[in-house]
Parts: structure tokens; C-alpha cells; sequence
């Protein structure tokens, strides 16, 4: 019987078979889990560590090690240690201590790929910025990786890009080398210790649920701090940046290329709030923002030690920005202890703008720049500079002028691209060398204008004078200047208009050559009160001038030249490159020409020095205590001023000028006197011992002067008095006058022992040949040697002649062969005498004279007749018979009748009685001889009765009369009377 098979349970069936199976599942997940430990712990960390230096090799050319790689597959995390590369240099590249990554598993099940820690601790890398501005990593992977075509792209490749999320990312004890070759000089920075927070970061799109990261960086004792929040989808952060302590170094190497000046010292903190968002339009605004600038120092070059600019602080505090809508806000800046040193080259060149010299102009065109979008706009809250200083060296004048301003103070109100927008300032400097300067307004930008209240006090001029002296020969010794008034300048339309009001006022003023050991100008005070000028058109006007102890010493040089005409430098000649002015250039216009009026000018206490150095002895003389006013001076017409004048010459005389002044520079009319009384005239002994050949013992000097002045022309009276002038020693004079001036003078002194004369001259003021004193004094000279060398002219001017001339008193005339005056002998006696007794020095020499043709003629004459016995009264027959008996008898080879005939020949019709017997008369008395004492008889008796009549007649002392032996050649006047010629004499 066959068995029969045994029963079971479909259920128990069921059940074993589940139980088999999960048997199996259990040992083929746990030999998978074996093969996941096998693969993760052992597998991968072995072919990671061959793998990643390969790929380094292969892709980058670096030769890298790495100690350890530590792979938790369960932790789904991945731990390398001691990473070291070089590249192909054999220079390390990159390194670090340990790297620590973990993935989130639970995230990967959504999509996500989510590192939950990212570690790296004491990481290295190095940085290189190549010449043509590469990188070295760049650089490597290129030289490693040829450009090929790019793979295509298949269907089922997403265009999304993968989802990736940051839990946690920590960086510690980071070290960065940053080369930078891009610059002449290479440097390099070393970054440590760099650390990194970063928590929280998505790709895509979250609400509310911003990373934040922290980022620390410092090079030595220059820092870098940067928190706040980032997101990637959109991409948006914000958070607070600070760098501190940049030093000058750091600074210097990046901004070298576009900085003129070398940066030598100096520190840089900047800080901000920021925030930064991408979308249709970058957005870029920050807020809170600080800049600090401590210790600043900027040098011209390299080479050189002085500095340029050194600052202890600037501060720009509130800074904001926007960049949409393109604004820049700063609030109150502030610079403390600012030095600058400015310094201008012989050529006139700033050595501020040096670095700019020969520097073409590649500014952007400010028509293009808004082109594209709204301007910019910008506001500064205000500026304070406090505690400034600047040095000013300019070595354009010679000597060099050196000039310190410090204890500057300056305060700017709130400052805008709205340039017309009116600016509130003030400002205060003080001067090493003495002054202060105070100055506060408001100020548009543009158009430029300026309105400020200025005061100016104790400015010491002395620290000027090498501009002074580079356009002239002076030398400011000492000089303080004080200034108070309101300034208003305004460039709205050209050209700049503007006005100045207020007072002035020099004080202590020492000009004097730069030769010169005494003063050329100098002054106690002047006042200028009101003053106001104006720009356009130029005007000036003074209220009052009050001028106090003025002092001005000019000196004619032996040389001949004025210590004045020394003021002004010789002109340089012209370049080349300057062009000579177009001689058909219009003058200024009417509208153009510069106005001034002076309301009045008041002189107190004056003085003026005058020495001759080309005399010898010296010539000095020096009028003071001159006071007085000047009155209504105007350029503008029509302007009448006048002017009054007192003071002292020479210690002694005194001087008054008064008068009235026309418009000046016009041809209106200024009449002027000037009257001296009592001048001593032996202080200008040296000046009249030079034209006249004598020293002046004793004697005063009194001028009054009439000058009537039209434009540039003088017509000038000018009346001379010279009392009780007495002639010293005679003094060699190569310039003497050639003439007896003694007897000149006196000639031109009256009974009381005064000269007074008028010299009236005339000429123009602009001929630089023409000089009213040398004028006065050549006249004056010509005067006295015309009345030495025509005594009886100008004896004959000062008496009172009727009919007579000058020249007709010199000499009477006498009846030939006769002691008997012409008609006019006795009226030009009395004159004479009337004259003499007018000039008690003069004395009058009587010579006695004949003229051996006419008073022999006449002696031999009156002789034949005597011989012949022929009377007065005998008639014509008788005389002519007498004159033909004695030719027959006198003996003569030409008979009688021939005589007669060759007489009978000269004349028209033969000869008739009377020109026969003048005939007889003139053959006959060439036989007649005078004896020798006849004609010394009749010169001498002809004196005398000169003598006689002026003493007995006319009562001319003794004293003044002087006979001198006779002569024998005397002239005949125009009636053929023989003249008996008078000299004059001084005592």
C-alpha cells in the first residue's frame, strides 16, 4: 500500500517561505552593507587619495600630496588632512590642514543636494595677478586644458540648474599669498589668519530664510570685517562691511597707477551698511557709512623726502549711496592738523600740478557723461578744517618768498550738485610772520559768486617783499596793513563784476632801495576811509586819505640819475614768442577806462629829503612840517579840485602851494602857486657855484610861483627874489657860466640889495628833456650872463629910457674932431645916472675916445683951413681960390687942370663948385700932418667932460666913476658921430 504524502497548512506554508526570503533579503543587505562599508571606508578613500593629486597633475599641473582621506559612508562624510600642491614652478600653491564635508541624506531624498558641514581648517593659497592681469589659477588651468568643443547637450539634460544648499560652512585659520606682478615693482600681501562663517545658503528661491556669514581678514594689523545676509535665488545680501587700519603700503601699491603723488604714510578705516540685490536692474545702496584717514602723508615723487601733504585726520562720517538712483550723501567732513607745501618753480609752476605737466587731457566729455540715465547727484553736509597749515615757497621772484599760514580754520556749510545753490562759510588764518585773516559770507559755486565780510589785521607787508622787489629795486623793510569791509564778487555773465567797501589802512610803511641803507618812502600812517573798488567797470574811490608823518628822501645819485627813477626794474626784452601788439589796436573804450575820485587827502606832518650827490660840496636840503589838504581828485570830469599846502624848507623858509586841480588826465586847466620866503641862499651855494662860479656867502631866496598846467603843457610865471646875495669864493666849475657874473648881479640888484626878476617859462611836462627846476635854474643863469655880457641892456631894461635902447646907453656919441655931444649925449646921461644911483655896486668906467679916420679927417680939415686963412664966412670963390693956389704950390704931379678934368670926368655934367672944392679939400689935406698929442687931447678931453657932467650935472658920486686912459679907436654911429663907449663894474 502505497504511502500517502503528509498534509500541510497552506498558512504554515505561507509563513516559512516569508521566512526564507527575509533570510535571504537580510543576507543580501547586509553583504551589501558589508560592500558599502568595504567600498566607502577602504575602496573610496584609496582612490580618492591617487585620484585627486592626478586630477590636480592632469588639469592643473600641480604636483600635490595628501596625507589622509577619511570617508564615512554612513555619515555620508568626507575628512582629508595635509593637502600640499605645487605647480609647475615648484612653488606651493595650495594647502590645508584638514577638510571636513558631510552630506545631508534626508535632503537628496527631496532633490536637494545639502552639505550640512562644510569645514576647512588652516587652508593656504596663492594668489598671482599676472603682468597682462591674469591669474595663476586661470593661467594653469588654460596651460592644462587646450579649448575644445563644447560636449552637446542631450535631451534629457535639464535646463534647471541642480538645487544645492549650505548648512553650515566654516573657514579657520585661512592664509592667502596674494602676488600682485602687474606692476612695475612686484609685492605680495599675506592674508592670515582669513575665517568664514556661512550658515543657511540656497539656490533657490526661500521666503524669509536668508544665510548669514561673518568674514574675518586680516593683513598684520589691517583687518577686514564682513556679516550680514546673502541669498543666492535672487541674489541679495546685506550686512555691514569694515576695513581697518589699510596701511600706507597697501594703499600706495593699488592705487599707484592712479594716484599723481606717493603716498609715504597714512592709515585707512572705512566702514558701511550695504545692501545689494539683482533683478531687472542692479541695486547697490549703503548707508551708516564712515571714512577715516589718519596720519595721511603724500610726497611729490619717490626720490623726494619733503612732503606734499600731511594730514593727523579726515573724516567723512554718514555716508550713503545709491546706485539706481545715482546719489551720493556725505555728512559733516572733517580735517584736522592738514600741512600743505605749495611751491612755485623759477618757471611759475606749481609743484602741485607737476605730476600733470605734459599730461594729455583724457577726461570724459561732461556732455556725454548723463547720457544714459539721470544725473548724478550728490550733497555734502558741511566741511571743517581745523588747525591747517600751509607753507608757500615761491622761487619765481629773487630773493625766494617763503610765507606760513597756520592756526587755518574753515568751516563749509552743506555743498551739493545743485552748484547754484548758495554755500555758508568761514574761515580764519593767522600768519607765521605776522597777521590775521578772518572771512566769512556765502558762495555759489557756480556761476561763481562771493559774498564775504573780510577783516584783515596786522598783516605784516615785510614777508611781501619779494614780489616787491622782483617788478622793482625796493625793498619793503616794514609795513602793517589792516582791512575791514565786504567783498561781492559775481561771474554770472562776463566779465566778473564785483565790489569791495570798507577802510584800509598802513601803518609803519619802510620802503628803500635794495642798495639802500635809509629809507626811499616811509610813513607814520595811512588811512583810507571809506575805500571802495569796483571790478567791472574799475572804479576807485576814497572818501578820505589821511596821510601822517610821511617821509620821502630822494637822491640824485653821482651818476646823475634819481634814486626814484631806480624804482622801477628795467623792462626784460621781449621773446620771441611774444608777439609785438598790432599798432592799430583801438584804445579802451570809454565804459573801460579805470575811474577814480578822492573825496579829500589830508598830509600831516610831511617831509621830504633832497640830496645832490653830483655836487661838490654835497647839495641836501628837506622840506617839513608840511600839512595841508588835497580836494576833490577825479579822473572823471567835469571835476574841479583844489589843494592847500603849508610847511618849512630848509629849517628856515616857508612854503605855502595853493591852487586849483583840473580833471586829471584831461585837458583841463590846474592853476597853481607856490611861495617860499626865506630861503637861505648859502645852502644852495653848491648848486649856484656850479653855473656861476662863486660860492653865496650870505642871502635869502624868495619864489612865488604861478603855473597854469593844460594836459601835459606848462605856462609858468615865476618870480625870483634874491635879497642881499653876496658872491664868496670863486669855485672850478667845467659848468660855470663864461661871463663877469658879478657884475651880472649886480647889474640885477637894486639899491636895497635885492634881484627881482620874473622868469616865465613854457613847455610840455611829458618831454622827459623837460624838468621845471633845471629849466628855472638854466634861465636863471642865462640871465645873469646876458647881463654880464650886456650890462647896458639889461641896464637899459630896468631904467626908464624913452626912445632910447639898451644898447644906444652903452656909449655917446660925439661931434667929430670936437669935445661936443650929439643932441641925445645928455638925456642917455641922465638916464645913466638914474640907473647908477638904482645899483649903488655898480661902477661906471669913462674912457675917452677918437676915431684917428673921422676926428683926423676932420682935425686936418679944420688945420688946412687955419693955413689958408680961410674964415667961415668966406665965400665959395674965394675959398676954392686959395685951395687951387695951395695945390699948385703943394707941388703934386698931376697939374691943376688935369685934376680939374679927371674931377670933371666922375660927374654927370662937370664938376661944380661945391664938389670941386671937396676935391681941392680932400687931395690937400693928405699933406697936412697933426701933431702926435692932437687926437690923445681931444679922447682924453673928451672923458673928461664925460666925468664932469655926470658929477656936476646928474650928482653921480665920485665913488662910482672911473676915468681910464683914452683910445684911439673908437666906432661911429649911423650919423657918423664918434662914439665914446662906457663900461659897468660890481664893486
Amino acid at each position: 500500500m502505497s504511502k500517502r504524502a503528509p498534509w500541510r497548512c497552506p498558512l504554515l506554508s505561507q509563513v516559512q517561505e516569508t521566512q526564507v526570503l527575509a533570510r535571504k533579503l537580510s543576507l543580501i543587505a547586509l553583504i551589501l552593507l558589508v560592500l558599502y562599508a568595504l567600498a566607502g571606508f577602504i575602496i573610496l578613500p584609496w582612490w580618492l587619495a591617487r585620484a585627486v593629486p592626478d586630477r590636480l597633475d592632469q588639469h592643473m599641473g600641480w604636483q600635490a600630496t595628501i596625507e589622509k582621506i577619511e570617508v564615512n559612508p554612513f555619515a555620508m562624510s568626507i575628512q582629508a588632512t595635509g593637502l600640499s600642491a605645487n605647480d609647475s614652478g615648484g612653488e606651493p600653491v595650495l594647502a590645508f590642514d584638514r577638510l571636513y564635508v558631510n552630506l545631508g541624506v534626508l535632503r537628496l531624498a527631496t532633490g536637494i543636494v545639502a552639505l550640512q558641514n562644510f569645514e576647512l581648517d588652516e587652508p593656504f593659497a596663492r594668489l598671482d595677478l599676472r603682468e597682462d592681469y591674469s591669474v595663476n589659477f586661470a593661467r594653469d588651468w588654460q596651460a592644462n586644458n587646450p579649448a575644445g568643443e563644447p560636449a552637446p547637450k542631450t535631451d534629457d539634460q535639464s535646463s534647471d540648474p541642480a538645487k544645492l544648499f549650505l548648512d553650515r560652512l566654516r573657514i579657520a585659520g585661512g592664509e592667502v599669498l596674494f602676488r600682485d606682478f602687474s606692476q612695475s615693482e612686484p609685492e605680495e600681501f599675506q592674508i592670515t589668519p582669513l575665517d568664514l562663517a556661512l550658515d543657511d545658503l540656497a539656490t533657490w528661491p526661500r521666503d524669509g530664510s536668508d544665510s548669514s556669514y561673518y568674514l574675518l581678514a586680516a593683513i598684520g594689523s589691517q583687518t577686514v570685517e564682513w556679516e550680514g545676509d546673502l541669498s543666492i535665488a535672487p541674489f541679495y545680501s546685506n550686512g555691514f562691511i569694515r576695513v581697518a587700519d589699510v596701511n600706507h603700503s597697501t594703499l600706495s601699491h593699488f592705487l599707484k597707477p592712479y594716484l599723481p603723488y606717493t603716498l609715504r604714510d597714512g592709515n585707512l578705516t572705512i566702514s558701511t551698511n550695504y545692501e545689494l540685490r539683482s533683478g531687472e536692474q542692479f541695486a547697490l545702496s549703503t548707508s551708516g557709512g564712515d571714512l577715516t584717514v589718519t596720519d595721511l602723508a603724500l610726497g611729490l615723487n619717490p626720490d623726494s623726502e619733503a612732503s606734499l601733504l600731511e594730514t593727523q585726520r579726515i573724516q567723512l562720517p554718514g555716508i550713503s549711496f545709491g546706485l539706481i538712483n545715482r546719489e551720493l550723501a556725505v555728512g559733516n567732513v572733517v580735517i584736522d592738523g592738514a600741512r600743505l607745501d605749495l611751491e612755485r618753480d623759477e618757471d611759475g609752476l606749481l609743484n602741485l600740478l607737476r605730476p600733470f605737466q605734459g599730461d594729455e587731457d583724457t577726461a570724459e566729455n561732461p556732455s556725454q557723461a548723463g547720457e544714459t540715465g539721470s544725473p548724478f547727484r550728490w550733497s555734502v553736509a558741511g566741511v571743517a578744517l581745523n588747525d591747517g597749515q600751509v607753507n608757500w615757497r615761491d622761487r619765481q621772484p629773487e630773493p625766494a618768498v617763503d610765507l606760513t599760514v597756520e592756526e587755518l580754520n574753515l568751516t563749509l556749510g552743506r555743498l551739493s550738485h545743485e552748484l547754484g545753490e548758495p554755500v555758508d562759510y568761514e574761515a580764519a588764518l593767522a600768519l607765521a610772520d605776522g597777521g590775521q585773516f578772518n572771512l566769512r559770507g556765502q558762495t555759489t559755486l557756480q556761476p561763481f559768486t562771493l559774498e564775504a565780510g573780510l577783516g584783515l589785521t596786522g598783516l605784516n607787508l615785510a614777508q611781501l617783499d619779494g614780489y616787491l622787489g622782483d617788478a622793482t629795486n625796493l625793498t619793503l623793510r616794514e609795513g602793517l596793513l589792516n582791512l575791514d569791509g565786504n567783498l561781492d564778487l559775481d561771474n554770472q555773465q562776463e566779465p566778473m563784476t564785483g565790489t569791495f567797501s570798507g577802510n584800509g589802512q598802513v601803518s609803519s610803511l619802510d620802503l628803500r632801495l635794495a642798495d639802500s641803507d635809509s629809507p626811499v618812502l616811509a610813513w607814520q600812517n595811512l588811512r583810507l576811509e571809506p575805500l571802495e573798488y569796483n571790478l567791472a567797470p574799475a572804479r576807485l574811490e576814497i572818501g578820505t586819505l589821511t596821510l601822517s608823518s610821511p617821509n620821502v628822501n630822494v637822491v640824485r645819485e653821482a651818476d646823475g640819475l634819481h634814486n626814484l627813477a631806480r624804482i622801477l626794474s628795467a623792462d626784460p626784452a621781449p621773446s620771441a614768442a611774444e608777439e609785438p601788439p598790432e599798432a592799430d589796436a583801438e584804445p579802451a573804450s570809454e565804459s573801460e577806462a579805470f575811474i577814480f575820485r578822492i573825496g579829500q587827502i589830508m598830509l600831516e606832518s610831511g617831509e621830504v629829503s633832497y640830496a645832490d650827490r653830483t655836487l661838490e660840496p654835497v647839495f641836501s636840503t628837506r622840506i617839513d612840517r608840511l600839512n595841508g589838504s588835497v580836494t576833490g581828485l577825479s579822473n572823471v570830469p567835469p571835476q574841479q579840485g583844489k589843494v592847500s599846502m603849508q610847511g618849512r624848507v630848509g629849517d628856515v623858509a616857508s612854503l605855502m602851494f595853493d591852487g586849483s586841480i583840473g580833471t586829471l588826465g584831461s585837458e583841463d586847466v590846474s592853476n597853481l602857486t607856490l611861495k617860499v620866503d626865506g630861503v637861505s641862499l648859502p645852502a644852495l651855494s653848491p648848486y649856484l657855484g656850479r653855473y656861476l662860479g662863486y660860492g653865496v656867502q650870505s642871502g635869502k631866496l624868495n619864489l612865488d610861483l604861478d603855473y597854469e598846467i593844460a594836459g601835459s603843457r606848462i605856462d609858468a610865471a615865476n618870480r625870483i627874489r634874491l635879497d642881499r646875495m653876496e658872491l664868496g669864493d670863486a669855485i672850478a666849475s667845467e659848468q660855470a657860466v663864461n661871463a663877469p657874473v658879478k657884475l651880472g648881479l649886480a647889474l640885477l640888484r637894486d639899491r636895497k640889495g635885492v634881484i627881482d626878476i620874473d622868469l616865465p617859462i613854457e613847455g610840455d611836462l611829458a618831454d622827459p628833456q623837460f624838468s621845471v627846476g633845471p629849466v628855472i635854474m638854466r634861465t636863471f643863469v642865462n640871465l645873469v650872463a646876458r647881463a654880464a655880457t650886456s650890462p647896458f641892456s639889461v641896464l637899459g631894461s630896468l631904467a626908464d629910457m624913452t626912445g632910447l635902447t639898451g644898447e644906444e646907453l652903452g656909449y655917446v656919441s660925439f661931434d667929430p674932431g670936437r669935445v661936443d655931444m650929439v643932441s641925445d649925449g645928455m638925456e642917455k646921461l641922465e638916464v645913466l645916472s638914474g640907473a647908477l644911483e638904482k645899483r649903488p655896486d655898480l661902477l661906471l668906467k669913462v674912457r675917452g675916445a677918437v676915431s684917428p679916420e673921422v676926428d683926423g679927417e676932420f682935425l686936418r680939415r679944420q688945420r688946412l683951413a687955419e693955413q689958408l686963412g680961410i674964415s667961415q664966412t668966406a665965400s665959395a670963390t674965394d675959398r676954392i681960390a686959395r685951395l687951387e693956389s695951395r695945390y699948385q704950390d703943394a707941388g703934386f704931379e698931376q697939374p691943376l687942370a688935369s685934376y680939374r678934368q679927371e674931377v670933371a670926368t666922375t660927374g654927370a655934367g662937370g664938376p661944380d663948385d661945391q664938389a670941386w672944392e671937396k676935391a681941392l679939400v680932400d687931395r690937400l689935406i693928405s699933406r697936412v700932418v697933426l701933431p702926435p698929442e692932437v687926437l690923445s687931447n681931444l679922447a682924453r678931453s673928451r672923458g673928461v667932460l664925460l666925468t664932469q657932467t655926470l658929477q656936476e650935472e646928474f650928482d653921480v658920486p665920485e665913488s662910482q666913476l672911473f676915468l681910464l686912459e683914452p683910445l684911439q679907436d673908437a666906432g661911429q654911429d649911423d650919423r657918423g658921430a664918434v662914439k665914446v663907449n662906457f663900461e659897468l663894474e660890481a664893486r
